[in-house]
């Protein structure tokens, strides 16, 4: 692990190559994924934090919106649910195709999408209210929580979800929101979860984490990659020596993950959102913009974006890449679809 490591830190800190503006080039394999109409465009300006996630049917970008501490600033942060009315590839969007979406979450973070279209929220929670995974109808808000304990123990501050084949839910819930002051002090370990819905069960999957974060499948789901942000402990800090690194698990009978194997290490910065594309690359986000890495952990390319945090597939075909940046959403025109989730949804798309 500690050989393949450095190679990777290596290869991270080779020059570039001519690129288009907006994408550095490290090896041919990234110009196969960038075609010859790449671009790298602006499509709003707004609080864009966490959470983006497309639903083909509306042509519309969902994701949750940066936590802000209205009136008194010892008080309980608040974020909120945000849409995004896309037209297509015409980017920059009109403002007035913003709006929010009035549901009862509590500091919302990751999201997904279910087999039913319906959005699976990380709800952070508050010092009053709690922590939880739950379902919100994007048309009427509506939402029911979907699990909100581990073993008659409280969560911690769920932070990113996916939504598997089956319907089974996988979660991680790091403690970052204790860490950050707006909750209260933990009752569970930093674990990665599986949530049955069928039987009600929410089991640990894993709990060798400093601080898991995002997480994705590939393709075929035989893989699960998860961020450790670690090095990133309290608001605006950097430990160098702590987790800054995507560790791949292989998915064992659809309800187990055998030992993990460093995938990449991340510079510069720390891994936050990761996702896989139809052909079995891995995109993770950095300090720099968003990196593409090779299915063998290999970085191939960089989308240069900085402040990039999170970011899912979307668009025409697939083959976008929406990123949100905390200021913005920006879109990255590719030539690869991202990895297909829902055979329901993906009908749609198409």
């Amino acid at each position: 692990m500690t050989g393949a490591a450095a190679l990777r830190q290596g290869a991270q800190t080779a020059a570039p190559r001519a690129g288009r503006p907006g994408f550095e080039v490290y090896d041919p394999e990234f110009e196969t994924l960038l075609g010859g109409d790449a671009r790298l465009a602006l499509v709003a300006e707004t609080d864009a934090h966490e959470g983006p996630v497309y639903i083909p049917g509306e042509d519309a970008l969902y994701f949750t919106t940066v936590p802000r501490t209205p009136g008194n600033p010892a008080g309980a942060p608040q974020a909120a649910i945000k849409r995004l009315a896309l037209d297509g590839l015409s980017f920059p969007a009109d403002p007035s195709r913003l709006s929010t979406l009035h549901a009862p979450v509590h500091m919302p973070n990751g999201m997904a999408i279910d087999h039913d279209g319906h959005l699976v929220v990380c709800e952070q929670g508050t010092r009053s209210a709690p922590a939880r995974i739950s379902r919100v109808d994007p048309r009427t808000g509506r939402a029911d929580t979907i699990v909100d304990n581990w073993a008659g123990r409280r969560l911690n501050s769920p932070n990113d979800v996916v939504v598997r084949h089956d319907g089974t839910i996988w979660f991680t819930d790091p403690s970052y929101g204790y860490r950050q002051g707006f909750r209260p002090e933990p009752q569970a370990g930093n674990y990665v979860y599986r949530f049955d819905p069928r039987s009600g069960r929410l089991s640990v999957l894993g709990d060798s984490f400093d601080k898991p974060n995002g997480l994705a499948f590939s393709p075929d789901e035989r893989t699960l990659y998860v961020t450790d942000s670690g090095a990133n402990d309290e608001p605006g800090s950097y430990h160098v020596g702590r987790p800054h690194h995507v560790v791949a698990f292989d998915v064992l009978d659809g309800r187990h993950l055998g030992p993990g194997r460093l995938f990449a290490v991340t510079t510069p910065g720390f891994p936050d959102g990761i996702k896989a594309d139809r052909d079995g690359r891995v995109y993770v986000s950095a300090s720099s913009g968003v990196q593409s890495l090779s299915p063998a952990g290999d970085l191939i390319g960089q989308i240069s974006l900085p402040g990039a945090v999170n970011f899912t597939f979307g668009g025409p075909g697939g083959r976008v890449l929406f990123i949100t940046t905390d200021t913005a959403v920006w879109a990255a025109v590719l030539a690869v679809a991202g990895a297909a989730q829902h055979p329901r949804l993906e009908t749609t798309r198409r």
